[in-house]
């Protein structure tokens, strides 16, 4: 079985305080992109995972990768021999290893099924986990771990995701807030929330990686109706009317950066 791993974005991200716990309360709205990493598996003996594709070296240890994790999270009855195409760079926003999770879980819900209690699982995995499980459209609140899934009214919208090629941790991203809240997500649909919302964690990601502000320069000026950085970046993506503003957009980037062009699920 093979399934893809859909590269999710936050078309909004607004951090409302940090708790004492040390995470940080957030808001956001997800959406997820129809590309991402490729996983495949078949039976084997014991659980095994082999990486490829372009990003495959920038994973420092393989076999402590998130896709392990989430096979032994889950019960089945046999092992399997997983091959992960990593296509999405990593620390880049796009919840790659979270999205390589939730790939994994589809495919288990897939063969046998899941345990009733799989959102739990999938949250001790990573925050984005469970909304990666399902790749739908939906706002997430809490550290991201409260979904609430919403009809969305930009399925089919051309997106192009650009990358300078710099990976940017969430960590320190986190680390630079400000600490002000400037309030929660907007009410309406998913485009008036996208256009009227924000990214707060923008400003501390531009302070450690001013490239980002290369990338949103150079979408805003290819006509999208809306250009944003997405998660902690380096990632920026952009939505447009039409395909071939898209298409136009991605072949106007500059050579060295890493581009994806798709549409929103």
């Amino acid at each position: 079985m093979t399934e893809t791993a859909f590269a999710k974005i936050n078309l909004a991200l607004h951090v409302r305080r940090r708790r004492e716990d040390g995470y940080h309360e957030l808001e956001t709205l997800f959406a997820f992109v129809d590309a991402g990493d490729r996983l495949s598996v078949a039976p084997a003996e014991r659980d095994s995972l082999h990486v490829l594709g372009e990003f495959a070296g920038t994973l420092d240890d393989p076999f402590d990768n998130i896709v392990m994790r989430a096979l032994a999270a889950l019960p089945r009855p046999q092992g399997w021999a997983v091959t992960l195409e990593k296509n999405l760079p990593v620390a880049a926003g796009l919840g790659g290893g979270s999205a390589d999770a939730g790939a994994l879980f589809r495919l288990v819900e897939r063969a046998y099924g899941l345990p009733a209690d799989w959102p739990a699982r999938a949250l001790k995995l990573g925050a984005d986990v469970p909304a990666c499980v399902r790749s739908e459209t939906c706002v997430g609140r809490g550290v991201g771990e409260e979904l609430e899934p919403v009809e969305s009214d930009l399925a089919g919208t051309p997106v192009l995701l650009v990358n300078p090629r710099l990976p940017l941790s969430t960590g320190p991203v986190f680390k630079g807030w400000d600490g002000i809240d400037r309030g929660p997500l907007p009410a309406g649909s998913v485009r008036e929330i996208a256009l009227a919302g924000r990214n707060d964690l923008e400003a501390p990601a531009l302070a450690l990686c001013p490239a980002i502000g290369d990338v949103l320069a150079a979408l805003r000026q290819t006509g999208p109706w809306l250009a944003r950085m997405s998660g902690s970046g380096a990632t920026c993506f952009a939505l447009y009317d039409t395909m071939a503003q898209r298409d136009a957009a991605q072949a106007a980037m500059p050579a060295g950066w890493w581009t994806l062009a798709g549409a929103l699920r």
